[in-house]
Order: C-alpha cells, then structure tokens, then sequence
C-alpha cells in the first residue's frame, strides 16, 4: 500500500514564539538570581562546606608533615601542641580560618597517620 504524498512529506515544527522563549528564559534567570542571593545570605564570605574545608587542609598538612619527617621530630613536635601553634602563629593559611578547631583535628590525624575522618560512605 502507498501513502499518499502529503503523509510522508516531513512536517515542519514552529516551535515557541520568540516572546515565549525569551519570557521562559528571563524567568529562568531570576529564579537563578534569587537562589545565588539566598545562598550568599546565608553563607556570607563562608562557603557552605567549611568545617570539612578545614578539616581536610589541616590532615594534609599533618600528612605531609609526616611523609617528609625523617627523624620523627616534626611528627611528634605536631601531636604535641605543634598544630595549635602552627595556628596561633598564622601559619595554617586561610582555609584554618573556617573552623579553626577543625583544622587542630584534621592535623592531628594526619600527624599520627589516621585515616581522614572524611573517608568511606559515612566519612564525618
């Protein structure tokens, strides 16, 4: 059986008008505006994330530390009062800033080759 020609001629799709698409578009960037203003409020300067931020900078750290100590005085200097000082004379850089007690913890562990408490599926 044939079809007739005007069933199997491709048929053309319009599509949205311009208007609706730009009106689609100019809703979709407000809405995009008014979830990034909400999120800078909430989080000001802080990103969402921060205690783990500075969890993780602190254990490299204390990692690297570690690997690169030869005679173990570093390492022992760390677990005993080194990380604190480290923090207390600036020398964490800015990311010990986001959760300065975090970062003391995160040392630690790297220090004394602990695993990240961030590891696994129910990494802290």
């Amino acid at each position: 059986m044939v079809l007739p020609e005007h069933r199997t001629a491709p048929v053309r799709h319009r599509g949205p008008s311009r208007g609706k698409l730009l009106a689609a578009g100019a809703a979709g960037l407000a809405t995009l505006l008014v979830l990034a203003g909400a999120g800078i409020s909430t989080y000001h300067e802080r990103p969402p994330f921060g205690d783990d931020i500075a969890y993780e900078s602190g254990y490299v750290q204390g990692l690297r530390t570690r690997h690169r100590d030869l005679t173990g005085e570093r390492v022992r200097d760390l677990l005993h009062g080194g990380c604190a000082r480290l923090l207390r004379d600036g020398l964490a850089g800015e990311k010990a800033a986001l959760a300065p007690d975090r970062w003391i913890a995160g040392c630690l562990d790297g220090a004394a080759g602990r695993p990240s408490g961030h590891q696994g599926l129910l990494g802290g």
